[in-house]
């Protein structure tokens, strides 16, 4: 039984209350999950703050992590809010699906990006050296794997949050991979 309910302006902390005024200004509503960060009175910033740190990796190449942690962590919301974002960035659908699984037949950096993202989240960070080495002859370089693995934690961190707490997805639902092409 859940027994999260998603915080509201009025019943989180003042600092927070500023954090949902901020929201509220650049997106237009406060999504559902960084409301239930809420719950505490650190964790929403602090959150923010980690998930918008400068980093080595494109916004598409984000979103390709981003897609394919929150499907092997099957979670519903943030696969919804990052197939949005994704489509943001000029993924159509069907590439979507594709990060999703873990793959990008229609671009080998992004493939090998995926794949990494995959495997390191499946295997808790324990990659496979092919895998790691694949990555590495697409051209990525070791910033750009550090900051890969912090992408993998900060994605993992909401996949966590949200399939622990059940709070409502607010975005459109993201299609489901059963019977999907992949």
């Amino acid at each position: 039984m859940n027994t999260f309910n998603v915080p509201t302006r009025e019943t989180v902390s003042e600092n927070n209350q500023a954090i949902f005024d901020n929201l509220n200004k650049a997106l237009g509503f406060v999504p559902n999950l960084y409301a239930t960060f809420a719950n505490s009175d650190t964790a929403l910033e602090n959150y923010l703050n980690f998930s918008n740190a400068k980093t080595s990796l494109s916004a598409k190449e984000k979103e390709a992590v981003n897609l394919a942690v929150s499907q092997v962590n099957n979670c519903t919301y943030c696969l919804s809010a990052h197939t949005a974002i994704g489509k943001m960035n000029g993924f159509n659908d069907e590439q979507i699906l594709e990060l999703r699984v873990g793959k990008a037949s229609f671009d080998t950096k992004l493939d090998a990006l995926a794949r990494l993202a995959k495997n390191i989240t499946e295997n808790r960070g324990n990659t496979d050296q092919d895998v790691l080495e694949n990555y590495f002859d697409a051209g990525f370089t070791k910033a750009n794997l550090i900051d890969t693995i912090s992408l993998v934690g900060d994605k993992t961190i909401s996949n966590y949050i949200n399939n622990t707490t059940e709070i409502p997805v607010d975005f459109p639902v993201a299609a489901s991979l059963e019977g999907a092409f992949v």
